[in-house]
């Protein structure tokens, strides 16, 4: 993503102050024993490999879920996954950064399951003050299934990008300065789970979790997370990260809460003309 971004310049001294305010201090590279806790699931979540894998496993009785022990204000997270393949329908992979409370800010990816040869949809969604309805929805270019891919946040006081494979997918600009919230004064952990959802989650729930399918297991490795540094704090997408936008806003986006009239007959968010 670095040949797609140019730079603003950050105040050191604001730097400074973040780094003191973010509990995490240096990078990480990404041992799981270190970095996440195990949440819920009991042994349907396994961490492999002395730390270098994580996987989720979902039967009838439950799911699973870890988050990061590490808050941040303001970072760079990546997160190599591979989806429940087969027939995943009714199933749902979620991977977010979240604060805590009613007025939660949340920056999320999730990953819809679907019939074997269908395929998955990429829900991504931004909560800010415990306000969302800024769903955007995404085919993706190869089989999520099949190996490992990279899924990518990046959040700094100028954007919010969602990147894919480093293919910048969705951009959340920071327009405070025109009445629209962004996240800027709550740390979030990392939460990834995977769940039962088949009341929504495939085909508006008309596709129910086969569950002589199960257990269903997602995996995890490579994980990175930066905290707040010159080199990306003030970083945005250059010309060729919005063509990338573009082309697969064109070809793989299938819902964009932007353009919905029906659902905001009173008018758009804001943020939808001023970005």
């Amino acid at each position: 993503m670095s040949t797609m971004i140019s730079s603003n310049k950050v105040p050191i001294g604001f730097l400074f102050l973040l780094l003191i305010i973010v509990m995490a201090t240096t990078a990480s590279a990404g041992n799981f024993y270190q970095d996440f806790e195990i949440t819920w699931g009991d042994s349907r979540a396994k961490i492999l490999n002395g730390g270098q894998q994580l996987t989720l496993s979902l039967d009838k009785a439950s799911g699973s879920g870890f988050r990061s022990k590490n808050e941040y204000l303001f970072a760079k997270v990546d997160m190599q996954m591979k989806l429940v393949p087969g027939n995943s329908a009714g199933t749902v992979t979620t991977y977010y950064l979240s604060s805590l409370g009613g007025a939660h800010d949340e920056i999320d990816f999730e990953f819809l399951g679907n019939l074997s040869g269908d395929p998955y949809i990429l829900h991504t969604n931004v909560f800010t003050q415990g306000k969302g309805n800024r769903e955007q929805q995404f085919y993706l270019w190869f089989d999520p299934t099949a190996d490992f891919h990279t899924y990518s946040i990046l959040w700094n006081p100028h954007n919010i990008i969602f990147s894919v494979d480093g293919t910048p997918i969705r951009e959340f600009k920071n327009l405070e300065s025109r009445g629209v919230a962004f996240p800027t004064n709550q740390p979030m952990r990392l939460y990834s789970s995977l769940w039962d959802a088949d009341n929504w989650a495939t085909r508006g729930g008309l596709v129910k979790t086969d569950w002589a399918q199960a257990p269903f297991t997602a995996s995890y490795r490579n994980f990175n997370a930066q905290v707040p540094a010159q080199s990306w704090m003030g970083q945005s997408l250059d010309s060729t990260g919005l063509a990338r936008i573009r082309w697969v806003q064109k070809n793989y986006m299938i819902y964009n809460y932007c353009t919905d009239l029906k659902r905001f007959p009173q008018g758009l968010p804001a943020e939808c003309s001023l970005a």
